[in-house]
């Protein structure tokens, strides 16, 4: 009996040796680096509806973009995308949106018409929206993720209908991609 608990016992330390390599191989692996980068941006504490950060991951290289309402969120995103461990470079190219009184009625303006519309309210739901609204020099951009072409549709329509402005482009993906 004690022999056979001494060979499972070096069975299972050997097997833990040697899926350690396998381990580390995986939490190098550029997908992963990829999920840390979308956590981390997701976690900013000042990121909100009218914000859109986005990222492309090449090798060790971070290319941050988008459109941000506050300067010191571009530089925020910037820092805690830094501190990831893989991370070789980042290539900051976030636009700092200007400010505008105008922009900003449009941006709760469209909010309200958006998520305050029966059919498009649980998009709102949750600490990160996935419509995203921005709005520079009175033009609308949705950007996210919605279920159906519906409700992009819907979106783009409640977006249309903001008073002041100028334009609305519906840049909206439907989640099974046909939109």
């Amino acid at each position: 009996m004690k022999r056979t608990i001494q060979q499972l016992t070096i069975t299972l330390a050997a097997a833990a040796i040697l899926a350690f390599p396998a381990f580390s191989k995986q939490q190098s692996n550029p997908s992963n680096l990829a999920d840390k980068v979308r956590h981390e941006l997701v976690m900013l504490p000042y990121y909100n509806v009218f914000d859109n950060l986005t990222y492309r991951v090449d090798g060790d290289v971070v290319t941050l973009s988008g459109q941000v309402t506050r300067p010191y969120l571009k530089s925020d995103a910037q820092n805690v995308v830094k501190r990831i461990e893989g991370v070789g470079r980042v290539d900051n190219q976030i636009e700092v949106l200007p400010l505008s009184p105008s922009d900003d009625r449009i941006r709760i303006a469209a909010a309200r018409a958006i998520y305050g519309y029966s059919a498009l309210q649980r998009y709102g739901a949750g600490a990160q929206p996935s419509i995203r609204i921005i709005v520079k020099n009175g033009d609308i951009t949705l950007e996210g993720v919605v279920a159906n072409q519906t409700d992009k549709i819907l979106a783009g329509i409640r977006a249309n209908g903001v008073f002041g402005a100028f334009s609305v482009k519906n840049s909206l993906r439907v989640e099974n991609g046909r939109g």
